[in-house]
């Protein structure tokens, strides 16, 4: 299992240098003459009819609604296997990325809050610093922190799938709109017939993605967010019986669906939703509440939360500092689980979907610095231990 944890990193490590690249594109087709081409493609309609069911949306809802519904997916996935028999399974290895994940989803949304609190439509997106992107945190981490020691980064990426489990609630609860019984009742039979296929030992993989699809269109039309269909059919696939090839179908389905979520969705996610026209932004945008309530949530937020209930927990002797590692070191973690990124973007789409200009711009500016202040500062840290050493 320690394998599959590791190719897991390596994985994402990669995709988060993708991620970066994606992201600097984004902007730089946002801010030149290829700007109306860029806004075009956003916009571009996409229709999918079959009888009296049509789903017509943007090429921009396509990919948050639909191919982030994979991304959750996968990570409904890596959370089954880690929590019954991976990292997770164990208790004592539970306590201190668990503990620290709530206070890094607490102290950033307090933070945004004092900042946005007088203004109920701004409050909205009080949840957007509290994500923490694990494959751009993970690609900072393996680019200057290749000398530390492997329990670091074993603690980064448990942070962050309790990180993305908190995720899955809020969006859940408090991202969701107005509720169709009939789509929901339809939802329910499906997840129901996924209990069915698993009792049953089912060995092909395509009932059950036949029957999630379904499901997961039942839920986009049911006024509850359509990528928490991906991370509940997760935890009906199969863990311990194997698929037609002999292999245990989580597993396999984990594998392939990990090359292009890393490779791809997550990429031409940033690529679409991190284009912020730069050119109309002046320094009102900049010291907008929305931005610097998510700067500072991400950047101070993230480390304050992290790190100061790690430091109490280890004194407190209720968990153990991560083996082989220094208090500095671990500071240094704390700081790139500043890096929100994709994960923040995607809160932020939910919270002001069809508000105005300005206050998507405040928002991706204010990740997108939060982000990068948190990855260049746990960078220095990281690059600097090694030296004290």
């Amino acid at each position: 299992m320690g394998k599959v944890f590791r190719a897991m990193a390596q994985q994402e490590t990669a995709g988060g240098v993708l991620l970066i690249a994606a992201s600097i594109l984004a902007l730089i087709f946002a801010n030149s003459y290829l700007s109306g081409f860029y806004n075009g493609v956003l916009n571009l309609p996409l229709v999918v009819a079959i009888g009296a069911f049509e789903i017509s949306k943007p090429l921009l809802l396509w990919v948050n609604d639909g191919l982030m519904a994979l991304f959750f997916l996968m990570v409904g996935l890596e959370v089954k296997r880690e929590v019954l028999e991976g990292h997770l399974s164990q208790p004592s290895q539970v306590v201190l990325p668990g503990l620290a994940a709530l206070a890094g989803v607490a102290f950033p949304a307090i933070i945004y809050a004092s900042f946005n609190w007088q203004d109920p439509t701004a409050l909205r997106g009080w949840a957007i610093p509290s994500a923490t992107d694990i494959a751009f945190a993970l690609g900072v981490f393996s680019l200057f922190g290749r000398h530390l020691p492997v329990s670091l980064k074993l603690f980064l990426l448990s942070v962050a799938i309790f990180d993305d489990i908190a995720a899955i609630v809020i969006i859940a609860l408090f991202y969701s709109h107005e509720l169709s019984t009939l789509s929901l009742l339809v939802a329910g039979i499906g997840i129901v017939i996924l209990f069915v296929l698993n009792r049953l030992k089912i060995r092909h993989v395509s009932p059950f993605m036949f029957v999630g699809l379904v499901v997961w269109a039942a839920v986009l039309k049911s006024g509850v967010h359509a990528t928490l269909a991906g991370f509940v059919i997760a935890w009906f696939i199969p863990l311990k019986h194997k698929n037609i090839h002999d292999e245990p179908m989580l597993l396999s389905l984990e594998h392939a669906l990990q090359p292009w979520v890393a490779y791809f969705i997550l990429p031409f996610f940033a690529f679409v939703n991190a284009g912020v026209h730069l050119g109309g932004i002046g320094f009102d945008t900049l010291t907008a509440p929305v931005t610097l309530g998510i700067i500072v949530g991400l950047f101070v937020g993230k480390q304050l939360g992290i790190f100061s209930v790690c430091w109490l927990s280890i004194k407190l002797r209720i968990a153990k500092l991560p083996e082989g590692a220094t208090w500095r070191e671990l500071y240094g973690v704390c700081l790139l689980a500043g890096i929100g990124f994709t994960m923040s973007l995607f809160i932020g789409s939910l919270a002001f979907e069809g508000a105005n200009s300005e206050m998507v711009a405040s928002v991706k500016l204010g990740v997108l610095f939060g982000s990068l202040l948190s990855a260049i500062c746990g960078a220095l840290i990281l690059t600097n231990s090694r030296k004290i050493k």
